[in-house]
């Protein structure tokens, strides 16, 4: 698949703004970014930021309020570390604990949830958000990035997790693989300093 570098250069551009948005009052709480008491939530976790670009399009779209859905406990800063934590997280059925929460979740009749596909699943800590905030008779639409390998298992999950919502159909896009191309720069830093 050709990479265009204008859309590049455009979900680049969306990301600083939808950076921008977020306020370290709201951050710091624990709450919800809320604007004009919405009914809809935008609620994401974003390891490289390609699903915050999308939670930041939606978010001012539509003039939700914003929660960004994180561990306690951040992911380590290098992918291959991550990778290894989320892994083991899986296959140990371990559930890391929220950072916050979004208090007031039953004011939302709408829930938009973003996040990437790790290991053909869904992040543990969004399984997480999906387990201890009651989406009964919510309408939850998901947005799901995968750098290849499609959405994964995340519809039974989402079935599992969340089985009184109403969902709606998922956007699911592929974005750039993390993986790849930090591969590609550490060959070519072993290329170079040989």
């Amino acid at each position: 698949m050709d990479h265009d570098p204008t859309r590049r250069l455009l979900l680049t551009a969306l990301a600083g703004l939808t950076l921008a948005n977020v306020t370290l009052a709201s951050a710091a709480s624990g709450t919800a970014n809320t604007q004009n008491n919405s009914r809809i939530l935008v609620a994401y976790f974003s390891r490289s930021g390609n699903t915050r670009v999308i939670a930041g399009v939606i978010h001012r779209s539509l003039q939700t309020d914003m929660f960004e859905i994180e561990p306690a406990t951040p992911y380590p800063v290098e992918y291959f570390q991550t990778v290894e934590k989320a892994k083991k997280e899986r296959e140990a059925g371990i559930r890391p604990a929220l950072k916050n929460n979004v208090a007031d979740i039953e004011r939302y009749q709408t829930i938009y949830l973003g996040f990437p596909i790790w290991g053909t699943s869904v992040p543990p800590v969004v399984q997480t958000f999906l387990s201890s905030h009651n989406l009964a008779g919510k309408q939850l639409i998901p947005f799901i990035t995968h750098g290849g390998y499609g959405p994964g298992d995340s519809d039974g999950i989402l079935s599992r997790l969340a089985p009184t919502a109403r969902r709606e159909k998922p956007l699911i896009m592929e974005c750039d693989q993390e993986r790849k191309t930090t591969e590609t720069v550490t060959e070519w830093l072993e290329a170079i300093r040989s």
